[in-house]
């Protein structure tokens, strides 16, 4: 078991997300980002399927079949789209659909991305990684056109214009409305 290694990568991943949290002013978002992470139920899984350059649930996934800490963690953690995922009461009854995400939301979860590349990828990370990653799996992603229009054009105008303009906008435009 690598707890020590587990407890220090969530902890470097927390204070990024943090930090570009503060950035934005989401002081509160920041503070408790991914708490759920140091509960017994996703740290002990964390620990054990431990690899430190990819997130150990992706392990546990190919252990077992499923990942018992990330269905721990998305159901309390509202920044994760998956979070979002509801019976639908158009269209078909009783069909699971994509709500729309609060912007609040959203802004955390670009944050969370660009830290979790920020922390894999290393001194190798540019502003254009957190695109890459989110575009190699969007075909999969059951979220709400709305949500994925706004993630999209958030990851897109940092890859392009980098931080300082995109944390900008998220303060200055997008949280103000």
């Amino acid at each position: 078991m690598k707890a020590w290694q587990h407890f220090k990568t969530i902890t470097k991943h927390k204070w990024k997300v943090m930090e570009g949290c503060f950035k934005i002013g989401l002081y509160k978002q920041g503070l408790l980002h991914d708490l759920s992470k140091y509960s017994p139920s996703e740290f002990l899984v964390g620990a054990k399927y431990y690899q430190g350059n990819r997130s150990p649930n992706n392990a546990e996934r190919e252990a077992i079949g499923y990942s018992s800490a990330w269905l721990h963690h998305k159901g309390r953690n509202k920044h994760h789209y998956e979070y979002w995922i509801d019976y639908s009461t158009k269209d078909i009854a009783g069909v699971m659909a994509p709500a729309k995400m609060p912007v609040k939301y959203v802004a955390e979860m670009f944050m969370d991305r660009v830290a979790a590349c920020k922390i894999y990828n290393g001194k190798a990370y540019t502003t254009a990684d957190p695109l890459k990653y989110y575009e190699s799996g969007k075909e999969k992603a059951p979220i709400h056109p709305e949500t994925k229009e706004l993630l999209e054009s958030l990851l897109l105008m940092l890859a392009k214009d980098g931080e300082e303009v995109t944390y900008s906008y998220i303060k200055k435009e997008l949280l103000k409305k």
